[in-house]
């Protein structure tokens, strides 16, 4: 007696079985690169070794991506978002601005000490983005726990700064954490380079502290400025 027919998939099911499926693929595909990138580097990582790695055909990989070029892209933003998680998580409930900010810096310099921060981020995200895409990417993630420190600082000197101002100290701020995180990424000894870095970088922020608490306005402040000028005489 023959089998009974079983009923074809309704076609929402299907299709969200297949978008399962393709979710599932590009996740294996972004896993394996991760690993292979982070172990032999962008250059020696081949994109047999990931698809082998991956279970999935070198078709599967190009219809998720371009190349390998974009694929390292999605590793790179992947490993970028998570670092910009770890900081935010070390400045959940953080309220004091200038402990924030110690706090923040102390958790950067935690991240570019991670292997897959150093090779993938440091080491082989410039020449392999391009700078201009690497830093449009890297602003997109850790620069704005950046911000959000500047602006907190701000509140707590009473410095009303106007937008420009704030995104200038931003930069400013995140180029020096982005340098050190190089030394430090590049160092010999990670741990004593990031030590190194945190005892000058505390320096600064604590002579932020110090104008503040002695109520000297920064130029370009709105507020307190008749205030400078008179502690400038």
């Amino acid at each position: 007696m023959p089998k009974p027919r079983s009923a074809p998939l309704e076609p929402e099911v299907a299709g969200n079985r297949r978008a399962a499926y393709s979710a599932s693929t590009k996740r294996s595909l972004v896993d394996v690169a991760e690993r292979l990138f982070t172990e032999q580097g962008y250059a020696s990582a081949s994109l047999d070794s990931i698809v082998a790695g991956a279970e999935v055909t070198k078709g599967a990989l190009y219809h998720h991506f371009s190349g390998k070029q974009a694929l390292f892209e999605a590793v790179f933003v992947r490993v970028e978002a998570d670092a910009a998680h770890t900081i935010s998580r070390a400045l959940e409930g953080r309220t004091d601005p200038w402990d924030k900010a110690r706090t923040g810096l102390r958790a950067f310099l935690e991240v570019v000490q991670e292997p897959r921060y150093r090779r993938i981020v440091v080491q082989d995200g410039p020449a392999v983005l391009g700078y201009e895409r690497f830093r449009e990417q890297e602003e997109r993630s850790t620069y704005a726990n950046v911000v959000d420190i500047v602006r907190s600082v701000q509140v707590a000197a009473d410095w009303e700064l106007d937008e420009e101002m704030v995104q200038t100290f931003a930069r400013i701020f995140f180029g020096a954490m982005a340098s050190a995180g190089e030394s430090v990424a590049g160092a010999e000894d990670g741990v004593a380079a990031a030590d190194r870095v945190e005892v000058a970088m505390t320096f600064i922020i604590a002579g932020f502290q110090a104008l503040s608490e002695a109520g000297v306005a920064l130029p370009g402040s709105t507020a307190g400025s008749a205030a400078g000028s008179t502690t400038r005489r």
